[in-house]
């Protein structure tokens, strides 16, 4: 049995706000509505990569309150990993060309958790995806931030957009996890998850 069939008595609810998140839950067959939740996204000083978006996703899919007994939500949070710190949503275009700059000609890690609730459990998993830059001259990274704002994705950038096309040299890993979910992992996390 495939996941739509699997899931077709579920009332599946996506808790982010993120159009690329929804895409790859409607190209997976699923029907569900988006309730993207506040959560308090600050985490303890002492955790470090998964354990931070571990930890948010949590948060997140905790603020959506009590759920129905067919409710099944699907929370997520990402964060890029470089130099031991967690670069999240730039505030603006200086924060933004920084970010980038601080990326050109490395490489870094994207980490994206998942959290799956419903009225009776809760689990927690993610992945991690090791993305290359070449060297950005500052031209292209102050063209990319100005024309494509990347103001709501971690780590200044979408792996989809023009820099992406032309900036990045390798991935090891999950594509759709530096996009912000990873689709593969998840497509198995939800099959165990309602079996």
């Amino acid at each position: 049995m495939l996941l739509p069939e699997l899931l077709a008595s579920k009332n599946i609810i996506l808790a982010s706000n993120s159009p690329r998140r929804k895409e790859y839950l409607q190209q997976l067959g699923l029907v569900f509505e988006t309730k993207p939740t506040n959560a308090d996204e600050s985490y303890p000083d002492d955790f470090l990569a998964s354990e931070i978006t571990d930890h948010i996703a949590l948060q997140k899919a905790l603020a959506a309150g009590a759920l129905k007994a067919t409710d099944l939500l699907i929370a997520s949070d990402t964060i890029v990993w470089h130099q031991n710190q967690a670069l999240g949503k730039p505030n603006n275009e200086e924060e933004a060309v920084a970010i980038l700059s601080s990326l050109s000609g490395k490489t870094h890690e994207v980490i994206s958790s998942v959290c799956l609730r419903t009225a009776e459990k809760t689990v927690v998993f993610n992945d991690i995806t090791a993305v290359s830059f070449k060297a950005l001259t500052l031209e292209e990274i102050q063209f990319y931030v100005a024309n494509y704002q990347p103001y709501d994705k971690a780590g200044a950038y979408g792996i989809q957009e023009w820099i992406g096309l032309i900036g990045i040299e390798k991935i090891e890993g999950s594509y759709t996890n530096v996009v912000g979910l990873p689709m593969e992992k998840l497509y198995q996390q939800l099959i165990l998850f309602v079996s």
